[in-house]
């Protein structure tokens, strides 16, 4: 069984730079328009779309607001 994948986002220490969305292989985060505490833009999933595990987003991520984690564990 392949093994499935999912971005978590850590609203709270997100500054909104967009870094984890643009380094994205799988297209699967994008900005959205709403805001956090701090009033800035985090990522988002989008839907439909599914995370590849390459944890491009993770590494990028200035603030370390977003880690990938593997479903079902």
């Amino acid at each position: 069984m392949p093994r499935k994948y999912a971005p978590r986002i850590l609203e709270s220490g997100c500054k909104g730079c967009g870094i984890c969305a643009h380094f994205c292989t799988a297209g699967l985060l994008e900005m959205s328009e709403g805001y956090n505490a701090k009033g800035y833009h985090p990522p988002r999933k989008k839907k439909g779309v599914d995370c590849k595990g390459c944890r491009n987003c993770e590494l990028m991520c200035p603030d370390f607001a977003i880690f990938v984690e593997e479903e079902g564990k």
